[in-house]
């Protein structure tokens, strides 16, 4: 009687091949998609910053903002941002909105966030 010998044939490893291969690829997707996703949540941030600055800015000074749109450079960290201003009347005189949009300095057409706040004349 002949016994057969232990271990595994050669198709049995290339299909174990395969499959590993493709759970590996599936993981480098699935991490980069990870770190794409990281990198907008860091621009989204970065731009909250420089636009709640701005409005802060505005609030302490206590000066009534004049209507009109001003752009200006507002960097945080190491991300070049550009900031764009818009003083808007309101139906109510003693109120004035105050919108700043925030762009990507390198793609000026991508706008990250924009807020909005009423500055009260005191």
């Amino acid at each position: 009687m002949r016994r057969r010998s232990q271990g595994f044939t050669m198709l049995e490893v290339l299909v174990a091949l395969m499959i590993v291969a493709t759970a590996l690829i599936a993981s480098l997707r699935a991490v980069g998609s990870l770190t794409a996703n990281s990198d907008g949540l860091r621009a989204h941030m970065m731009a909250t910053w420089s636009a709640e600055n701005r409005l802060v800015q505005l609030r302490l000074s206590r000066v009534f903002p004049a209507i009109g749109k001003t752009t200006y450079e507002c960097p945080q960290g190491d991300m070049p941002l550009m900031c764009e201003e818009d003083v808007i009347a309101s139906p109510n005189p003693r109120f004035r909105r105050v919108e700043v949009n925030v762009y990507d300095a390198r793609n000026p057409e991508r706008r990250i966030i924009k807020l909005v706040q009423l500055v009260l004349n005191s």
